[in-house]
């Protein structure tokens, strides 16, 4: 576990919907193991309450196996996220600057928080954070001289439909 996670329920929960994007849970057992493997010990009874929460649901995953998914959403969907997070990005991502570690996106005016929520749904793991303003979006890289890496690949997806 980040050691700078709280031990709270809006932490406990937002790991919970982190491991039900980024892959196939099948059982609560399952999820309970990989939640106390990062600290976050909970009993059946909470994790049934939390899964209730986040709007988790029983699905059929593409091989025909019971997982549990969000609401709307691809059980283990990453492709799908990252997929969509290209779309947006051609459809709205103006510039990309780096510094150092920082990215500072430009987006038109209304746009930067929809295209922030994407970036965070695929879960980049070289994205420490992003913080959305209007028409502006910082990201922060968990490299020290990460930005200008993640500077070119936002850029790259958004030029990834006109060249196909």
């Amino acid at each position: 576990m980040n050691d700078r996670a709280p031990q709270t329920k809006a932490a406990r929960q937002a790991r919970i919907e982190d491991l039900l994007r980024g892959a196939q849970i099948r059982s609560q057992h399952e999820l309970a193991e990989r939640l106390a493997s990062e600290g976050f010990n909970v009993t059946q009874g909470t994790l049934s309450r939390d899964l209730v929460d986040v709007g988790a649901l029983r699905v059929r995953s593409r091989d025909g196996e019971l997982v549990y998914a969000l609401k709307g959403e691809e059980p283990g969907g990453g492709a799908q996220r990252l997929a969509k997070l290209a779309q947006v990005c051609e459809e709205i991502l103006v510039s990309a600057e780096a510094s150092a570690n920082l990215v500072i996106v430009k987006t038109p005016p209304g746009a930067a928080q929809y295209l922030a929520s994407a970036i965070d749904k695929v879960g980049l793991t070289d994205v420490l954070g992003t913080i959305a303003g209007d028409d502006t979006i910082m990201l922060v890289s968990r490299d020290p001289d990460g930005g200008r890496a993640l500077a070119a690949y936002l850029l790259g997806l958004s030029e990834r439909e006109t060249r196909a």
